[in-house]
């Protein structure tokens, strides 16, 4: 399996001459299989543009772009790179999109091809001649026809419908959890509180904990684990709970007790410039391995062989 890092960054785009080294796009993955070579793209945030780009450069004449795009979710950072994914501009692409929906009333159709619409971009949606197809999933096994490439998925806890993905190849495993918070007791805690239930308590923090057991074994041993690391620890604790996103320090944490081989931080702060993020690197002591697993902030152009 081979991994190329086209976006990293969650939120925005942040281009310019602080983020120069780990890179200003929001989250692309490009990922490839076997020999002749399977693509499978996940996500399609500004990166992508790139991507597309460099898939148009180097296609055959004679072999058309037949791939898969998987979506973790739906919020803007996550597909507002689709209206500039050069492919869907060429008549012979084919191109099937699978992504959650939260809103019944829209499909996914409706939510990421609606960004082509005139009130917001020059082409409509309808005017594309090439082959594109919108598949709606859920948790659990999805099938993108290829026997040799088993895909899971599992519901992180965001605000809004959003999967985790995990790829099993020929004995190795890629998976992918962003955007994603621990789960967190949600009742009151207080014996001074006039709301306090201890029997709410107590079951709330078992529900929570159990959830967050299920969530660790779904990336357990994991060769390579993407993993959302917005903040840092303190940060996240002062203002962030709540926002669907994980500290760096907690990544770390689940990881090693999962038994993940390989970390990569993901989805950085928009406003975390090259600097600050060399500086949490070192108050991580990321250049040394965490017992047998190794950590580092993913970085766009970074390439990574399973």
């Amino acid at each position: 399996m081979k991994i190329k890092f086209w976006g990293v960054r969650g939120s925005i785009p942040c281009p310019g001459p602080d983020t120069v080294k780990y890179g200003g796009n929001t989250t692309c993955i490009e990922l490839k299989f076997g020999t002749p070579e399977k693509q499978i793209i996940l996500d399609a945030g500004s990166g992508i543009r790139d991507l597309g780009n460099h898939m148009m450069e180097n296609k055959s004449s004679k072999a058309p772009i037949d791939t898969d795009l998987l979506l973790t979710h739906t919020h803007w950072d996550h597909i507002m790179g689709f209206p500039f994914f050069a492919p869907i501009y060429a008549k012979e692409t084919k191109l099937r999109v699978y992504g959650p929906v939260s809103f019944h009333d829209e499909t996914l159709k409706d939510i990421v091809g609606g960004q082509m619409t005139y009130r917001y971009f020059p082409v409509n949606q309808v005017e594309l001649t090439s082959r594109i197809e919108y598949i709606e999933i859920k948790e659990g096994p999805i099938d993108i026809k290829n026997k040799d490439i088993k895909i899971t998925t599992r519901y992180a806890n965001h605000p809004v419908l959003c999967l985790g993905y995990r790829f099993e190849y020929k004995g190795k495993v890629i998976c992918t959890l962003y955007d994603s918070e621990p789960y967190h007791n949600l009742f009151c805690t207080d014996p001074n509180d006039p709301s306090y239930d201890e029997i709410m308590a107590l079951e709330g923090e078992k529900s929570a904990q159990e959830e967050n057991i299920r969530m660790e074994k779904f990336f357990a041993g994991a060769d390579l684990l993407i993993r959302d690391a917005q903040y840092s620890k303190a940060e996240y604790q002062n203002s962030k709970i709540g926002w669907g996103h994980t500290s760096m320090e907690l990544a770390i944490e689940s990881s090693q007790k999962a038994g993940v081989k390989s970390l990569a931080l993901f989805h950085h702060e928009p406003v975390n410039s090259d600097a600050i993020l060399d500086g949490h690197a070192r108050r991580l002591n990321l250049d040394k391995p965490y017992g047998n697993m190794d950590v580092f902030f993913a970085r766009e152009g970074m390439k990574i062989e399973i």
